[in-house]
């Protein structure tokens, strides 16, 4: 079965606000081709609160929100005296209830949580995305780009006069990080739109083709100017082999944005797929002329030299992937791998152990724990 390598702008927070609305491109959508989506989709259910929310609110926390006002009550509750315990963890994407029960989330699921805490009292919720280095991730066959969002509370109207008198902004980045940080607003149905879109990634990657459609196709209704999500569009179509509809998706996305690469690295997926090689030769190569070394450059290059078992090539290539991106765990994993392979035990170790500490999911973390033990514990054979 002929599989593709796609790039999607989803996972954490997607990407920027596209800025003003555009119209809602419905010729691009399919419903017929799809069938009903599994679980329900629903821009109600982003923000909504469950009962153990409202119980948190109304009795656990109460006291908190009226002797310390009600932004800083709230932000010290859910995250400086760490009552909650919450924890980062980009397994999925979680509505408010969901992060809430979970006690964890990503980074958009705990913006999500708490502006429904705020918007429960009252307050006056504002949504930036951050102008940060692009980071990336993958998942099997799809690459992911994040983004970044955070939120600023605002008072009541009705509390002029009382110790609700400024603005908090709420963001998890450590502090040095945030430092000089630009951010512009965006509006919340662009939030509600990255979240859909996530999610549609998502279901993607667990190869739920359908239901990523209908995640996708409620982004674009959401926000019709989010541009993220018809790319995602534009690989649904191609893993479900609506060709015609996944070409017709990718030249929308590069109509809007000429100089996309990723759109322009999915459309000339559609090309192969469609033996139109030329047209596909034609895109890769203007692909590589904006972006001469894209994410997983050098990684995928080192995996060949692992196949090959050229270990020090693949060592040379991990560790070039590390220095332009020493967040991603699995660089270091790898680099670690080589290094195992040639025989340099403590660059093992250490590799593993910045793997381990780079992990973002609760599995990933486990994995590189135990593999980091049984390095500790054994000598090279």
């Amino acid at each position: 079965m002929y599989r593709w390598a796609c790039w999607l702008l989803c996972l954490c927070l997607a990407a920027c606000a596209s800025a003003p609305t555009a119209p809602r491109a419905d010729y691009l959508l399919h419903d017929e081709l799809f069938a009903p989506a599994s679980e329900r989709i629903d821009a109600r259910d982003v923000f909504a609160l469950s009962d153990a929310m409202k119980h948190y609110l109304r009795h656990e926390i109460s006291a908190q929100l009226r002797s310390e006002g009600r932004q800083r009550g709230l932000v010290q509750a859910l995250y400086q005296r760490g009552q909650l315990k919450l924890e980062y963890d980009a397994a999925r994407t979680r509505n408010a209830a969901q992060a809430f029960e979970a006690r964890a989330g990503n980074c958009l699921s705990l913006v999500i949580m708490t502006a429904a805490f705020a918007k429960e009292l009252d307050l006056t919720v504002d949504y930036q995305s951050a102008f940060l280095e692009e980071t990336w991730s993958r998942a099997g066959d799809f690459y992911l780009r994040s983004g970044h969002v955070n939120l600023t509370l605002g008072r009541r109207l009705a509390d002029a006069g009382t110790g609700d008198t400024i603005s908090l902004t709420i963001d998890f980045l450590p502090a040095e990080e945030l430092r000089g940080l630009r951010t512009r607003h965006i509006d919340e149905a662009t939030v509600v739109a990255m979240y859909m879109n996530n999610r549609s990634a998502e279901a993607l990657v667990q190869g739920k083709v359908d239901d990523a459609y209908w995640w996708a196709r409620e982004a674009i209704a959401q926000d019709p100017g989010f541009v993220s999500a018809y790319n995602t569009l534009g690989v649904v179509y191609l893993h479900h082999g609506d060709l015609p509809a996944a070409r017709q998706v990718l030249a929308h996305v590069l109509q809007r944005e000429p100089d996309n690469t990723r759109a322009m690295f999915n459309l000339a997926q559609v090309f192969r797929a469609e033996g139109r090689l030329a047209d596909a030769t034609r895109l890769e190569q203007r692909v590589a002329q904006l972006e001469p070394d894209p994410p997983f450059h050098f990684f995928n290059l080192g995996m060949a030299a692992m196949q090959r078992a050229d270990y020090r090539t693949a060592r040379d290539l991990f560790a070039k992937e590390v220095a332009r991106a020493d967040y991603y765990h699995e660089f270091h994993y790898w680099l670690g791998v080589a290094n195992y392979r040639l025989g340099d035990l403590d660059q093992a170790r250490k590799q593993l152990a910045l793997a381990m500490e780079n992990s973002v999911t609760h599995h990933d973390h486990d994995l590189y724990a135990a593999k980091l033990a049984w390095l500790k514990s054994t000598r090279h054979q």
